[in-house]
Formats: structure tokens, sequence, C-alpha cells
């Protein structure tokens, strides 16, 4: 008898999209700019979804690269192919930055860049505390149900640490290691099923 094996079937309850979930890529997703990256939703409706990649570090700091941030040394994050000369942010700050939206728990996304400013200045916020991109992803109407749908993405959640501490590549293995038996397999999977 002769028994198929669908490792890379996602679940139906396991591909239900929410803001403050995380989507996690299936392990050969030909995309090469999504292929094996974890990215945090911060909107879903039935108009689209905006999220920003955790696991694509730029070698370009964020003082050299925004004024005003002379003393914050950390690195800029590509959140996505939508409008990469721009400057997001999520953070852990709340009411201290007037604008913020509040996302999932202590996350929040974006606010007054000049409160973000004076925080750091006054060493009252620093790593850990905010996180920032250059640019974001984005999917229109029906456009993530559709990708889905495919079974492109794993939809699952991740802990304040992974988004806003963990800026190593791998974060793709340690959510995927988090999550359910039939997927925790994937994060041991070569790049290219020809590598074994």
């Amino acid at each position: 008898m002769k028994t198929e094996i669908d490792l890379f079937t996602i679940r139906p309850e396991d591909k239900i999209p929410g803001t403050g979930k995380v989507l996690v890529s299936e392990p050969f997703l030909p995309d090469s700019f999504f292929n094996r990256t974890v990215v945090f939703l911060t909107e879903h409706t039935e108009k689209g979804s905006v999220g920003f990649i955790l696991n694509k570090m730029v070698h370009i700091k964020v003082s050299d690269a925004v004024e005003g941030f002379g003393s914050f040394n950390e690195r800029l994050t590509m959140g996505g192919p939508v409008s990469p000369d721009t400057l997001h942010y999520l953070h852990t700050l709340g009411d201290m930055v007037p604008g913020s939206i509040h996302i999932t728990g202590d996350l929040f996304w974006g606010g007054e860049i000049d409160a973000i400013r004076q925080l750091i200045k006054e060493k009252k916020a620093g790593y850990g505390d905010i996180r920032f991109f250059l640019g974001y992803s984005g999917w229109g109407e029906g456009q993530l149900e559709r990708e889905l749908s495919e079974d492109s993405w794993l939809i699952g959640e991740a802990a304040t640490e992974l988004i806003m501490r963990y800026h190593e590549p791998d974060i793709w293995k340690k959510v995927l290691r988090t999550m359910k038996q039939r997927y925790r397999i994937w994060a041991d999977f070569p790049e290219s099923p020809e590598m074994n």
C-alpha cells in the first residue's frame, strides 16, 4: 500500500491571517525576496495587509541613514519591497510616542518620529524598544489569501523578544521550532531540495 507523505500542505486552521500574527514562508518559496522569511503583520483587513520582514538585515546603521539618531547604532531591516525608500518602525514605547498604532500585546507601529528621537536622545529608549525598517510588505485585496491557498505561508505567532530583539537570519528556523511538529521539521530542510 502506497502512503503519500505531504509535509508541505498547510492545514486550514494554520492559514488564518490577522493583525499581530506572523507569516512564515514555506521552505522552498520561489520568490527570492520572501524566501525563508518571517513577516510580522501590522495590518490585515478585507482591503489588504501590511507587514514587515523580520530577517532581512541591512548593513546600515539607523544613525547613518536617519538624521537625529546619532547615538542609535542599531542596523536597519529591509521591511519589504514596497516603497524601500521609506522608514517605518515598530516599538514597545506605547503612549510615549503619540500617534502610535497598537498592534498586539506591547507592540506598536509608527507614531511621531520626533518623540522617538527625543526618547533615544534622553536614553529612555534603545535596543529592544524600537526597530526600524526600510520599506514594507504589502498585499492588495485578496492577494494574501491567494498566496495562503497556494500554501506559500504558514500563519503563527512570535514573542515580542523575537520580533524586537532577535535580528538574525535564522529567525525563520527559530519561529518554526515553536510551531506544531508537522511544521517544525521544515527548519531542517536544506534551501535547495537537491542538497541533502
